[in-house]
């Protein structure tokens, strides 16, 4: 299927390319950037991600897009949509979620990439809920989601199935967005 392109202002969130992955070693074995995952990602096991998100792309048209920033850097990370590779309360589901290099934050992009991917989402592919997840203590994403307009129920809190018990990032929360605007689905 051929991969759909985004377009905002300042970035142009597309299909993945070899040369994207240098960058994305690089990023994925950040400590900064890394922080809130429970592991740095080696060179093998960042590549083998960005083949399998590829994969997704070429499949579906759609998914985890390499982020281009027009006239600043041929690749910044990547924005975009997945499935939750886990079961929990709220899967199946359809995730909206980012990673960027650290010298690409700070800039707006994480929320103006998410903006588009949330109005394909719901336009294109006529979902009726998108959600978000992070671990409890990642507030610099947590701000992003709530400028997304994504809402916040305590209740929806879990303990992410693929973090061992008592790790520190192992408490995560979930946001959500239906179509109109709101964290609640439209069915």
């Amino acid at each position: 299927m051929a991969a759909v392109e985004l377009h905002t202002g300042r970035l142009k969130l597309r299909a993945w390319r070899e040369a994207d992955r240098q960058a994305f070693a690089r990023f994925n074995a950040d400590p900064e950037v890394m922080r809130y995952f429970p592991d740095r990602l080696s060179e093998e096991d960042s590549d083998a991600l960005a083949q399998r998100i590829q994969a997704h792309i070429e499949e579906h048209g759609w998914g985890l897009w390499a982020v281009e920033a027009i006239g600043v850097a041929p690749f910044a990370g990547f924005i975009g949509l997945a499935a939750p590779r886990f079961e929990s309360h709220f899967t199946p589901c359809i995730e909206v979620g980012w990673r960027l290099g650290r010298e690409y934050w700070g800039r707006g992009y994480a929320t103006e990439g998410a903006h588009a991917v949330l109005a394909f989402g719901f336009g294109e592919l006529g979902l009726s809920e998108i959600v978000s997840l992070t671990s409890q203590s990642n507030l610099p994403s947590r701000r992003v989601m709530e400028r997304l307009g994504m809402t916040h129920h305590a209740g929806d809190d879990f303990d992410h199935p693929l973090i061992p018990p008592g790790h520190a990032l192992r408490r995560h929360v979930l946001y959500r967005k239906g179509p109109g605007g709101s964290g609640e689905s439209s069915s």
